[in-house]
């Protein structure tokens, strides 16, 4: 390890990598309790574009973290869900809720300052 990059640099580089953006983290924390369709998806990040959501589901399931399974029923179904590779995402993801929700009262109190 060099003198300019401190230690985990890289680690959170490799991270950002991986969940960096507007959405991936937002569409893993609606798939972290069951698998959801492509329109459940859509419903549940209305601001996201349809073509914005497959490409970020795609870069997710390229690294490992999402699995896409198309059920072969009229018309077709296809759901997403975690790996089990992906699951360990999930306690990240939720102290990142957690950060979120005290972020939050933070802001509050300090705008009352």
């Amino acid at each position: 390890m060099s003198e300019i990059e401190p230690e985990g640099t890289v680690f959170v580089q490799t991270t950002l990598k991986i969940l960096g953006g507007k959405w991936k983290i937002l569409i893993l924390w609606h798939l972290r309790h069951k698998p959801k369709r492509f329109s459940e998806l859509k419903r549940l990040v209305p601001e996201i574009t349809e073509k914005m959501l497959v490409q970020q589901l795609r870069e997710l399931e390229k690294d490992g973290i999402v699995l896409r399974v198309v059920h072969s029923d009229r018309p077709p179904k296809v759901e997403y869900s975690f790996t089990s590779y992906g699951w360990s995402l999930v306690p990240v993801l939720q102290t990142l809720c957690e950060w979120g929700r005290e972020h939050l009262k933070f802001q509050t109190v300090s705008e009352k300052d």
